[in-house]
């Protein structure tokens, strides 16, 4: 379940981050709530800010347990990114990881643009990985595009690191629908990952073509049959 928590916020920032239209101009902060489900049981939430100051940014997301799943697993996992805004976008600096009482599970990532390679420490190891051109880190994704339009893309190629490595993700456009959530009713693009076969997870992705490519509901289909899914509850910006 811990697994499948983090996934979920890692394909959901995948595709949000490359999936653009035409978007007003971004706000500086961003409060966001979700709620995350599992066969229509509430079993978590996730909260979200996005602050810019100047050219730099910091992001920071909370996952909490709830319902029935607190009960067997109270835990809280917190992900930050930080790095500097450029013309082209967001440039991640720094990523790291949290768990509620779990040190031993902390991680922490650079990125070290000059000589391409992302460091990072986990459990006691030091981890080097090649840094492609535009690498994103899992919730810097979410927020890349937010600064200057482009046309919806029929298909995205996106490399994305989750602190320990850096991988190649494909996202396609499935459709443009009117979608309902609790947070109100948007007009969003629909993305769905590419997979080569049943071992990898599936995801699906609405995002908020009016609200600056804003993801309002994330659908997860772990290999194991688990699927969760992430709606918007409540969404501030200034």
């Amino acid at each position: 379940m811990r697994r499948a928590f983090t996934a979920l916020l890692l394909l959901a920032a995948a595709a949000a981050a490359h999936a653009a239209a035409q978007v007003t101009a971004a706000p500086r902060e961003i409060a966001s709530e979700y709620r995350v489900t599992q066969s229509g049981i509430t079993i978590g939430r996730v909260n979200e800010s996005f602050v810019r100051t100047g050219d730099l940014y910091a992001i920071t997301s909370v996952t909490r347990a709830e319902g029935a799943l607190k009960l067997i697993l109270d835990e809280e996992i917190t992900l930050e990114s930080a790095g500097r805004v450029q013309a082209g976008g967001l440039v991640p600096l720094t990523f790291g990881q949290r768990r509620t009482g779990k040190p031993d599970r902390d991680l922490k990532a650079t990125f070290d643009w000059d000589q391409h390679v992302m460091r990072a420490t986990y459990r006691g190891q030091r981890i080097e990985a090649a840094l492609p051109e535009r690498t994103q880190d899992r919730l810097s994704l979410m927020y890349q595009f937010m600064n200057y339009g482009a046309e919806a893309a029929e298909r995205i190629q996106v490399s994305m690191s989750n602190g320990r490595k850096v991988e190649l993700y494909t996202y396609r456009l499935v459709d443009e629908v009117k979608l309902a959530t609790p947070a109100g009713e948007f007009r969003t693009l629909h993305y769905e990952r590419v997979v080569a076969g049943a071992h990898e997870a599936r995801a699906e992705v609405w995002l908020a073509r009016d609200r600056f490519n804003f993801p309002v509901r994330v659908v997860f289909d772990d290999p194991k049959g688990l699927r969760l899914e992430q709606t918007l509850v409540a969404l501030k910006t200034k």
